[in-house]
């Protein structure tokens, strides 16, 4: 679980145009598109990347390099996009791929409350696009392709120094429901729970 590896956005009420089994939508110039098999290696890359650039100032070389090498390889990624509770969803700008998110159906931990809930597991930007839409529109993709799948909560867990992230999630209706370990190489860390209905009766917009 390793959502706070994410900049993470409140489409509340996804139901609409974009809740139509759609599986791509454009915001401004940011295109949302699924992933397949073809981009293993570009998530690879992506991932690495987005990770080192968020919590290789705060973590040791030694524990980056070893939770990277396990989780960011190509064969480690085709894995993940052959796993049939997964859907990878790739933001674009032109033609470059500038953040991606991941969602996993399954159970839900125990401080959540839902009886169909989806996972978060991860939302990144890469580093010169925080802040200029590219979490803001994963993460109404992610709220669309949960709405449309049916499922009632959305959660993910993020590390508990980032405020960032954590500030972001809270715009867009996550609420703290409890903490879960992480391990990071050698170093055991601890991950804020956060999670939100699917569907709310307020603005479909952040807070």
């Amino acid at each position: 679980m390793d959502i706070r590896r994410h900049y993470g956005p409140d489409c509340p009420h996804p139901a609409g145009p974009q809740a139509q089994g759609v599986t791509s939508l454009e915001t401004d110039t940011i295109l949302i598109r699924q992933g397949s098999l073809l981009d293993s290696v570009l998530l690879a890359e992506l991932g690495a990347r987005t990770f080192q650039e968020t919590f290789g100032p705060a973590n040791t070389p030694e524990d980056m390099a070893d939770y990277l090498s396990r989780s960011f390889s190509p064969s480690q990624q085709q894995t993940e996009l052959n796993d049939p509770s997964t859907v990878f969803l790739i933001a674009q700008v032109g033609e470059e791929a500038v953040g991606y998110a991941r969602l996993r159906q399954g159970p839900s931990p125990a401080q959540v409350r839902a009886s169909n809930g989806v996972e978060i597991v991860r939302l990144y930007a890469i580093q010169e696009r925080i802040g200029r839409g590219v979490g803001h529109a994963l993460m109404q993709a992610c709220l669309v392709q949960a709405d449309s799948h049916g499922n009632d909560v959305i959660w993910l867990d993020v590390w508990e120094h980032n405020g960032r992230a954590r500030a972001f999630y809270k715009k867009w209706g996550f609420e703290e429901v409890g903490t879960q370990p992480f391990q990071l190489g050698n170093d055991l860390q601890n991950d804020v729970l956060m999670a939100r209905p699917v569907r709310t009766p307020d603005a479909d917009e952040p807070r």
